[in-house]
């Protein structure tokens, strides 16, 4: 069967269309329905449904979506197999992407010590929202994702990478300082927050709920967009913020910034690798998540 009537059927499936099937493939439109046209006669069967708004499989083409996947990926191991060589002679470009959370201090570290120990590879960080990060792993324009969130997408698979306790981040010299405050404590605090969608913010407005109080119910003077604005505002002292704890660690032990735990909430995120579904892994994405395992213990 021809992989690349396979390549472009697969890419309608996953991006609804074919113009952006195109797109991605680096193809004309014309080009993909001719390929999907060829696979559906040879098939005797209709494939997709394009009578709606979105191209829809049928069920003849959800099958042959899951069967053609396996195949793809058999071929991808093949390949790389073929042309496989020693760990230590990694070269090329390893595309990596994360959402801001992880994308910010703990996955730079982490790249910069695996790029030392693999000099003629070449690491590119790519860190924007975690959905954009999921759709770009989904169409394979990056090789693996690091994200604290996992949106459903039929187009990439997850696995818990490492865990990360979400602490009170205060100025130096505050009063809530190294140590356990109440929640009454909190309400009467300037709380600076990420925004909404924040990997973080999820998780601390889960627990809140838990206990029975809303975000609403603080005193949110402040909301922004970059992990390192807030590092920034809590700094300077305009508040105190719920971050991750790996985020500010150079602060905590540069006396930069100091963390405060809040009674009954004990808050941790589970950041996640993200795969495209049914792609086998390259060899410097497989060689990054075995470096990375040893270090995030």
């Amino acid at each position: 069967m021809d992989t690349r009537q396979l390549q472009a059927f697969c890419a309608v499936v996953e991006r609804r269309s074919f113009s952006q099937a195109a797109e991605r493939l680096g193809v004309t439109q014309p080009a993909v329905s001719l390929q999907v046209r060829s696979l559906e006669k040879r098939l005797g069967t209709k494939l997709l449904d394009r009578s709606g708004r979105r191209v829809e499989p049928t069920e003849a083409g959800l099958l042959l979506y899951r069967g053609a996947q396996r195949l793809l990926a058999l071929e991808e191991e093949i390949v790389n197999e073929v042309a496989a060589e020693d760990a230590s002679d990694l070269h090329g470009t390893f595309a990596i992407g994360a959402s801001t959370g992880p994308g910010g201090v703990v996955l730079p570290r982490l790249l910069c010590e695996f790029a030392a120990e693999y000099p003629d590879l070449h690491v590119a960080l790519s860190v924007f929202d975690t959905q954009t990060i999921v759709e770009r792993v989904a169409d394979r324009t990056l090789e693996l994702g690091v994200v604290g969130a996992a949106p459903r997408h039929r187009g990439v698979e997850y696995e818990p990478f490492f865990r990360d306790s979400v602490v009170l981040a205060c100025p130096v010299g505050h009063p809530f300082a190294g140590h356990r405050v109440s929640l009454d404590d909190l309400r009467n605090e300037t709380l600076i927050l990420m925004q909404e969608g924040a990997g973080v913010r999820e998780v601390i407005e889960d627990e809140l709920r838990a206990l029975g109080v809303r975000l609403r119910d603080m005193k949110v003077r402040i909301e922004l967009g970059l992990q390192e604005s807030v590092i920034s505002a809590v700094r300077a002292g305009y508040g105190v913020s719920f971050i991750s704890r790996s985020s500010i660690e150079g602060d905590l032990e540069g006396g930069r910034l100091a963390e405060a735990r809040v009674v009954g909430l004990e808050a941790e995120r589970e950041i996640l690798l993200v795969r495209a579904a049914g792609r086998s892994e390259t060899r410097a994405a497989r060689a990054f998540v075995d470096f990375a395992r040893t270090r995030l213990v």
